[in-house]
């Protein structure tokens, strides 16, 4: 499934600096299951997070901290980890806590 993922507040450091990425991610039995969040975490976990992975997840979800919008939308309002996402989604996780 195609999905473009754009990091920002600082999350794009932990992605070799990169803020935007179009990528294709498969779902756990190929196309018979529906992609959720939770299965995008993991896969960005593994496949797009250099280092630190710990800035960016707690357990099995985002760190507080975290926003996160799915085509512009608050991922709370559309069921946080079971949000089920259709190609060409636009997912973007945002750093809300800054240093100074």
């Amino acid at each position: 499934m195609q999905l473009t993922l754009e990091f920002g507040g600082g999350l794009e450091l932990l992605c070799d600096s990169v803020k935007i990425h179009n990528v294709n991610v498969d779902t756990k039995n190929g196309g018979d299951k529906q992609l959720i969040m939770k299965d995008l975490l993991a896969w960005v976990r593994t496949n797009l997070i250099k280092e630190r992975p710990e800035m960016f997840m707690k357990g099995d979800s985002v760190r507080p901290g975290v926003l996160v919008l799915v085509n512009d939308c608050d991922w709370e309002l559309s069921g946080l980890l079971d949000t089920v996402l259709q190609a060409k989604d636009v997912v973007v996780f945002i750093s809300t806590l800054h240093g100074g």
